[in-house]
């Protein structure tokens, strides 16, 4: 008999985060993984066998639509729901850009929150499923200059209560993971980066995140994991 196997969705799987969580589920046994991100030079590096590469922009409804077609038809159901796209804008009122802002509330809240009720009714239908989202401690806190960045994952955590109350008696699971600072290229172009304003001196690596999605995925089917935070030494916030 073939073993059933687990099938894997992860967003923003080009950089960061998103990368080293699909290159943790391509080592685990009987799993196809699903990445997508718009850069697909580097989605490239993540080719291998049982991984399909899907590049594209998740804010566009016609791309999320033939998305989860792809995934429905080709494999009948989907496991997980790795919500990883994801940007950051902050600065202070004179020098922040207004309409980068809003591209990024456009990504972190708008195609999260599509994508999400659009895989959440597939796994209605399927009776079981689990949804993981990429929050931030800046989701229960926040700190001057990055009001909207932090009202982007506030509302990630509203709707993942929400949605887990609503779905406490069935099969389906979701979860925050409320990283503090991690060492990915998001911070790159800033003139100064968070490890020296903020005094962080050894700030979490992806490996440390995918430490935490390990734990959680080897959970029993009974236990709920809502959210999860993780913080370097030293943050203090």
């Amino acid at each position: 008999m073939s073993v059933k196997k687990t099938v894997c969705l992860v967003t923003g799987a080009s950089s960061g985060i998103g990368h080293a969580i699909a290159q943790y589920l391509q080592q685990q046994p009987n799993t196809e993984v699903i990445v997508t991100a718009r850069r697909k030079e580097r989605l490239e590096a993540l080719a291998a066998h049982h991984t399909t590469i899907i590049p594209g922009d998740i804010t566009e409804p016609a791309f999320q639509d033939n998305l989860i077609s792809y995934i429905w038809e080709r494999y009948g159901y989907c496991d997980y729901l790795f919500n990883c796209a994801g940007n950051i804008e902050t600065g202070t009122i004179e020098e922040i850009n207004i309409d980068r802002v809003t591209a990024m509330l456009r990504l972190n809240i708008e195609a999260t929150f599509r994508l999400t009720y659009a895989i959440l009714k597939k796994f209605k239908e399927q009776e079981y499923g689990h949804i993981v989202n990429l929050s931030s401690v800046l989701g229960t806190k926040v700190r001057a200059t990055a009001g909207a960045y932090a009202a982007s994952k506030y509302a990630i955590e509203a709707l993942s209560e929400a949605l887990r109350m609503e779905l406490t008696n069935s099969a389906i699971k979701i979860t925050c993971i409320e990283p503090g600072l991690v060492m990915t290229e998001l911070h790159n172009s800033w003139e100064v980066h968070p490890k020296d304003s903020m005094n962080i001196p050894h700030p979490l690596s992806t490996a440390d995140i995918v430490a935490v999605v390990k734990f959680i995925m080897e959970q029993p089917a009974h236990v709920n994991i809502p959210k999860l935070m993780i913080l370097p030494k030293g943050h203090n916030i």
